[in-house]
């Protein structure tokens, strides 16, 4: 494993982030032994969410670290304002009691990274940015950010933090890796994939602010399951939303290459696809749903592989791109 730090937080981050959502106190033996095992293999970060479960992950993950007795020993990332059915919900109000829910659950007495799951650009910046302050002051959270928050919003709530003698957002996770999002697969989502975002992209380079990159396989779309002649065969709700969000001609051409290049190296395609994410010039820590040791094992092989530009360009059709304007 390899390990990255957050600017706040005391404690080395993993590179590859565990996710959660498979979490649940309906099989805590069979949750335990998973996070057991990923934890094992080095795996010290796990990211949870207020929604999720409807806060039954949150006292999944809880009893697991407190039982353990490794709270000084994990990094644990916490979402909060996510929007509901009838409204949104990034206020200091809702930010304040979505904090007080996630804290009750886990048992905790702080979130290590707590993250803005949604954005509402109507809602000014200097609200929000204070109420965060005020939890940071309070030893709450020791570090926070925006999760699916555009780099324009984060810039206007630093340069406000800037202002007033305030902590800034320290980190963002958006969407990002080597297929496009062609649709957004749940609303409000932000990603910085593909060539429209390459400005977002060169912001983080130049700033150096950790990105929690979600869905650094597109979803699974890099699982090698979809095929061109295959994508009304899909019944799984995430396959389809794989299919719904990434499957168009230009990231099949991706995975053709990845295929290709994994071949070449005798690697699998996911190894290929996230090292592709871990080879950019930003400071990456990479969202993975593994639901086997196995799974998280071999995507571990990805952090050793460290592709050059030029095959990063030649995956993500920059190279053939370049050629063809001479």
């Amino acid at each position: 494993m390899q390990y990255g730090h957050v600017p706040g937080i005391d404690k080395p981050v993993s590179r590859l982030v565990q996710g959660s959502v498979m979490v649940s106190t309906r099989d805590l033996e069979g949750s335990f032994r998973l996070l057991d095992a990923i934890f094992a293999l080095g795996c010290n970060t796990f990211d949870t969410a207020h929604v999720y479960g409807q806060g039954d992950n949150e006292r999944a993950m809880g009893r697991w670290v407190n039982e353990r007795g490794i709270r000084e020993q994990v990094v644990i990332i916490g979402k909060g304002a996510h929007h509901n059915a009838d409204r949104k919900r990034v206020t200091p109000f809702d930010i304040t009691a979505d904090l007080f829910d996630s804290l009750a659950r886990f048992k905790f007495d702080y979130i290590d990274l707590y993250l803005l799951h949604r954005d509402d650009p109507s809602v000014p910046v200097g609200p929000i940015v204070e109420v965060l302050n005020e939890h940071l002051a309070a030893g709450r959270i020791r570090a926070f950010g925006g999760s699916n928050w555009s780099h324009q919003r984060i810039a206007a709530a630093n340069e406000y933090a800037a202002a007033h003698g305030l902590t800034p957002f320290v980190a963002s996770s958006p969407n990002f890796s080597l297929a496009e999002q062609y649709r957004e697969p749940w609303e409000g989502c932000i990603s910085i994939s593909g060539p429209q975002n390459e400005e977002a992209r060169a912001w983080y380079a130049e700033r150096r602010m950790p990105l929690f990159t979600w869905s650094s396989l597109a979803g699974g779309f890099f699982s090698g399951r979809l095929r061109r002649d295959n994508l009304d065969t899909f019944e799984d709700y995430l396959d389809k939303l794989a299919v719904y969000s990434y499957a168009g001609e230009e990231n099949f051409r991706r995975l053709e290459r990845v295929q290709q290049l994994a071949e070449e190296k005798g690697l699998s395609i996911p190894q290929i696809a996230l090292a592709y994410v871990l080879s950019q010039p930003l400071d990456i820590y990479a969202l993975v749903g593994c639901r086997t040791p196995e799974e998280f094992a071999a995507n571990l092989v990805a952090l050793e592989v460290r592709l050059t530009p030029e095959e990063c360009a030649w995956l993500d059709l920059r190279l053939e791109e370049r050629e063809a304007r001479g």
